[in-house]
């Protein structure tokens, strides 16, 4: 059942890749206005404290730049994602992990390197520097340390995808980075507001699902390019 699974979610990814494809940049562009709007006017943005942000791609998504921007101007404490490979990966935990840590300013954003997928990311000197999610500064590690949860947390967490359904699935890379991190989330009972930034043509018809397991999260909210707003009902 498991390699059915996989083989479903990679079938779906080669499936948008293709669409995305031929998706010009003016479009995504407009898409990403529309969408920027509408999340910018969400009372879950508006009152979160703590947020993180997924830095985008080229093209192919929806990007978060303004988002970033805006966040910051408003006081907001912003983190992004950094992955890297555990020094002693626990029992049932993958070896490579993420940890949202803290982006200092919209100059820290733009003073980032792009990485061979063209995502801004941290350098590694400047990691141990970094708040994390969790609490602390630097990584965690994979490991949730008790006496720190208390300074961490996240109010809302904006996320990327491939694909998205009506039901609020969501279709990660491949990687289990998101899904493995909100598994933490829960674990140190602080699960953020999840919310999506689709483009239109990443959201599935209302017959299609993403091919979903017990280990993956639901959104709470789906934001797409053409600027609405769809929320999960529980």
């Amino acid at each position: 059942m498991a390699g059915s699974m996989t083989a479903l979610k990679k079938d779906l990814r080669k499936r948008i890749r293709l669409i995305l494809s031929e998706l010009s940049d003016t479009a995504a562009a407009s898409q990403t206005s529309n969408a920027t709007k509408t999340l910018l006017s969400m009372p879950e943005y508006k009152a979160a404290q703590r947020v993180s942000v997924y830095l985008s791609m080229p093209c192919g998504e929806i990007s978060t730049s303004d988002i970033v921007d805006d966040a910051l101007k408003q006081g907001k404490k912003v983190f992004i994602p950094h992955t890297y490979k555990t020094n002693t990966p626990k029992a049932g935990q993958p070896q490579s992990i993420m940890d949202m840590l803290e982006l200092k300013s919209m100059g820290d954003f733009t003073s980032l390197k792009r990485d061979r997928w063209g995502i801004p990311t941290l350098d590694e000197d400047s990691i141990l520097s970094r708040a994390n999610s969790f609490g602390g500064f630097g990584v965690t590690d994979g490991i949730l340390d008790q006496s720190s949860e208390s300074k961490g947390g996240l109010d809302l967490i904006i996320m990327p995808g491939m694909a998205f359904d009506s039901a609020f699935g969501r279709l990660g890379h491949g990687k289990g980075f998101y899904d493995y991190f909100l598994h933490r989330c829960r674990c140190a009972s602080n699960m953020p507001f999840r919310v999506g930034l689709s483009l239109n043509e990443q959201l599935l018809l209302p017959t299609d699902l993403v091919p979903m397991d017990a280990s993956d999260f639901r959104l709470d909210a789906l934001v797409l390019g053409n600027g609405e707003l769809h929320r999960s009902e529980k």
